[in-house]
């Protein structure tokens, strides 16, 4: 247990400059709470004390303002940062070193009891604000940018941006955590700028060639 619980105070220090101490970090990350009060709700969920477990989960959004079902599944060096407003549904399923800023909502689109929340895989990081609604798969390493509404699949090494969600980078390859580089952060809104720069510049080089083309016509036919 013990050996949990540091690595869960590691997993806030490799992704969060602001970490300054392990008292800091003890007493005043909620979104560190959040996932220790989950342990035990879902705890008791998984052994059939449900009420106990909703309990648990409503104390820990009480203290947190972190929403997370005591139903959802959550992997290793999950981190939630300042975490205001976060919301997991009931079927979530979350990978390992997966990364969560505020505001940010996995839901359901469905009132069935089946599987409607996302599955989140290893390394995802999701931008503050960002709505993922619906019983898909969020692909290993992929990001969402601030804001998004996502609401089908993200393949794989992806960024995806807007509302409806769109993946806007692909097949990118990934570095082995690249989450947890200390002082950098993915940024998804800049990455998807920097390549909307670029289908720019293509179609500038383009425009040119074909400009070029059209004055050449024009000479040879006049």
């Amino acid at each position: 247990m013990f050996a949990r619980l540091k690595s869960d105070i590691k997993a806030v220090f490799d992704r969060d400059p602001a970490a300054r101490s392990v008292l800091e970090v003890i007493f005043c990350y909620p979104g560190l709470h959040a996932l220790w009060f989950h342990r035990v709700a879902h705890w008791l969920w998984k052994h059939k004390f449900y009420f106990l477990g909703r309990f648990t989960s409503h104390i820990g959004r009480f203290m947190t303002g972190i929403e997370i079902h005591p139903g959802a599944t959550i992997g290793k060096g999950f981190f939630i940062d300042h975490g205001m407003g976060v919301v997991i549904g009931e079927t979530a399923e979350i990978g390992d070193n997966v990364t969560l800023y505020h505001g940010v909502t996995l839901g359901g689109v469905s009132w069935e009891k089946v599987k409607r929340h996302p599955t989140l895989m290893d390394n995802v990081v999701i931008g503050s604000g960002a709505k993922i609604l619906g019983p898909f798969t969020v692909g290993k390493d992929s990001k969402v940018g601030s804001n998004s509404v996502v609401v089908k699949e993200v393949p794989p090494n992806s960024t995806v941006v807007g509302i409806p969600g769109r993946v806007v980078m692909a097949t990118e390859k990934p570095l082995d955590r690249p989450d947890l580089e200390h002082g950098k952060m993915p940024d998804p809104e800049a990455k998807a700028i920097s390549c909307l720069f670029d289908q720019i510049r293509e179609l500038e080089r383009k425009y040119n060639a074909l400009a070029a083309e059209h004055e050449a016509l024009k000479k040879k036919i006049g």
